[in-house]
């Protein structure tokens, strides 16, 4: 079976360990549009209506990897964040079942009841809804709030459609009516040692599934997905256990070394990329010695969890030689 790359999951999953902040994309979808901030006391929920055809999933914590995160790697996801008690939710959710219909798959819609599904919530930075965000490539792209005009929807929808085409293939099979199973190859049977670490992994079990990784890397040294899996599951552990707290203490002392690795790590994880890699950097030029060897090993650790091409990733090599030599 084809897996996805874990170094393009890793952020979002990360996130559902409390790590990553996504007020970016929080703040573009806030200034898109207003609304309702949540009542003091809500109202008890009575049920969403449940989603109606193929094109439009309900999704829940626990399949939120599966259902978002992997099927954004063929096609955008489209995340309705909505609660019961929410009015525009209830003029938006179904505007965006028929929109998805509509486009046959083109795109899905993942309905998510923030009430039943508070990290999710916690994870969008939720503050106010209706809020959709758009998922591709199991990374957020595009976000809006409010519940706006339907010709305004399909326009936000066509302009992704048309920056996504070319670099997701299950965009142009749908619109082109060639069904799921003919668009792509007979499926590899599963490898039982991968399921068994994704499902530590999905448990939260970060030692179980380190273990399950390395013993693939032990049978077999070149298997590069099992590497960035190794990579992405040291990482989680070290943010999910790490206090955010110790930014403060890593700017304001800056020769406090382990303070400057966890603080790259809780940027890192919160999507501050660049200032995660520029902290490491900086780290590499104030020390010597084994704590430079520290610094800098730690760093290359973090290049693991993205694409070799990525053009920060790039640019911080550069960086850290100009910083070495």
């Amino acid at each position: 079976m084809t897996r996805p790359d874990p170094r393009q999951t890793a952020a979002l999953s990360a996130a559902l360990s409390r790590a990553v902040d996504l007020s970016a994309i929080k703040a573009r979808a806030d200034a898109a549009g207003s609304a309702p901030a949540r009542p003091a006391a809500a109202a008890p929920r009575q049920g969403g209506a449940a989603p109606s055809g193929q094109f439009v999933i309900d999704v829940t914590e626990a399949t939120f990897q599966a259902e978002v995160i992997e099927r954004s790697l063929q096609v955008p996801v489209i995340v309705d964040l909505w609660a019961e008690w929410c009015g525009p939710c209830k003029q938006l959710s179904p505007v965006l079942e028929r929109l998805a219909e509509t486009y046959r798959g083109a795109w899905l819609l993942a309905k998510i009841d923030i009430d039943a599904n508070p990290r999710i919530a916690q994870l969008f930075g939720v503050q106010s809804i209706p809020m959709v965000v758009a998922i591709a490539g199991g990374q957020p792209v595009e976000a809006f709030a409010g519940a706006q005009p339907e010709p305004q929807i399909r326009q936000w929808l066509d302009g992704l459609l048309d920056a996504l085409r070319d670099r997701m293939p299950g965009i142009r099979a749908a619109e082109n009516g060639v069904e799921p199973d003919d668009a792509e190859p007979e499926p590899e049977p599963e490898d039982k040692r991968f399921v068994a670490a994704e499902d530590a992994l999905n448990r939260g079990d970060y030692p179980a599934a380190e273990t399950a990784y390395q013993a693939i890397l032990d049978s077999e040294p070149g298997n590069e997905l099992a590497k960035a899996a190794l990579a992405q599951v040291r990482f989680l552990a070290r943010a999910e256990s790490t206090d955010p707290s110790v930014i403060v203490r890593a700017d304001t002392s800056p020769d406090d070394l382990d303070a400057q690795l966890a603080a790259a790590d809780i940027e890192l994880a919160q999507q501050r990329i660049e200032q995660a890699f520029a902290r490491l950097v900086g780290a590499v030029r104030r020390t010597t010695g084994d704590d430079r060897d520290k610094a800098r090993t730690h760093l290359v650790s973090l290049f693991d969890l993205f694409a070799p091409d990525d053009p920060r990733v790039m640019k911080a090599r550069r960086d850290l030689a100009s910083a070495l030599f």
